[in-house]
């Protein structure tokens, strides 16, 4: 039962293609839940929002739609985007007298009229003012990485719908990409490959349950197999068989070499004397995708550069976008970090 309150906390919200995870100032992280949202497409009534949503996926009759508003690190849905995270801070809150402050992640590489949206969705979803920090910048602060140090240090965070890779330094970014390939171009990699191989159709959850249990991007010391239930396109009964994770791997391939590429650009876009400190201080790794197993290994062996997958990886630009909440004296509400404004104008 929500609760009344008179005084409200800020909010800090890592707003990803594939999950949404709120931090409440105090707290800490207090929910994370998928970026779904189910509804009736006779009277627009929202049924569920979050894990009840995702679970009617590929699941609902036809009155009944689940969809997730973000794609690729991006608002694709406005109305949707706006209505859930005002039953995501709805929820966390309780229903409250004063309106509280949010800060909101986006990738290092985002459009004005991305950027506004955003704020829009946040300022409409409840919030009194909206601020906006970059997600790298968030999972470094997350990871525990003292951005203010006149020290390179390079973060590659791997989210569901983008891939945002920065060097940092002096707490703003110096170099920095956004690509729209990331976990979701996993799942969508093994969907190809079971069709192509197997001629059997699985859907989003299956694929992704593949990922997590035998997904790898580097070969694994023990080959581990998995047993799958999909649609036979021959026959269009149900068909279980098993794969095996140097399958996965090869699927895999185009993917992870996409992001490999990517990081190699901003390693060669960087000064000479921030590659000397990200060679010794070594590549950190967040997000969800950062968890496809051997990814680290295979960023290693492709750089040359010691890698690793940060403590709480899932959970990085949340914790970082939290820490931001102690210091919105400082920041411009309606903004990015003002390092990237900086760039452009350079």
């Amino acid at each position: 039962m929500s609760t009344f309150r008179f005084f409200t906390s800020d909010v800090g919200i890592d707003l990803g293609t594939a999950s949404v995870l709120v931090y409440v100032k105090g707290k800490g992280i207090v929910l994370n839940e998928p970026s779904v949202v189910a509804v009736d497409k006779t009277t627009g009534k929202i049924l569920s929002v979050g894990e009840d949503a995702q679970k009617m996926l590929g699941r609902t009759p036809g009155n009944i739609v689940a969809i997730r508003p973000l794609r690729e690190g991006v608002i694709s849905d406005y109305e949707m985007t706006e209505r859930m995270i005002k039953e995501f801070i709805r929820k966390v809150l309780g229903f409250r007298l004063f309106k509280p402050n949010v800060v909101m992640c986006v990738p290092s590489v985002i459009t004005e009229v991305e950027e506004r949206a955003v704020i829009d969705a946040g300022s409409q979803a409840g919030a009194k003012r909206v601020f906006l920090v970059e997600e790298p910048v968030a999972a470094a602060i997350g990871a525990g990485i003292d951005i203010a140090k006149p020290n390179g240090n390079m973060i590659v965070d791997i989210g569901g719908g983008t891939t945002d890779i920065a060097v940092i330094s002096l707490g703003g970014i110096v170099e920095s990409t956004s690509i729209k390939v990331a976990g979701d171009k996993f799942d969508e990699a093994i969907i190809k490959y079971i069709r192509r191989k197997h001629n059997v159709l699985i859907g989003e959850r299956t694929a992704e349950d593949i990922k997590k249990e035998i997904g790898c991007v580097f070969p694994r010391p023990e080959e581990t197999s998995m047993e799958i239930k999909g649609r036979c396109l021959m026959t269009g009964l149900p068909r279980t068989f098993t794969v095996e994770s140097n399958e996965i791997l090869g699927a895999f391939e185009e993917v992870s070499s996409t992001i490999v590429e990517a990081i190699h650009a901003v390693l060669e876009r960087t000064p000479p004397e921030l590659t000397g400190d990200i060679s010794t201080n070594g590549i950190v790794m967040t997000g969800g995708g950062a968890m496809v197993w051997g990814f680290d290994k295979l960023i290693a062996s492709k750089t040359g550069i010691p890698t690793r997958v940060a403590d709480e990886a899932i959970s990085c630009v949340a914790l970082g976008t939290g820490s931001c909440l102690e210091h919105l004296a400082t920041m411009q509400d309606g903004t990015m970090n003002l390092s990237r404004r900086r760039q452009m104008m350079t």
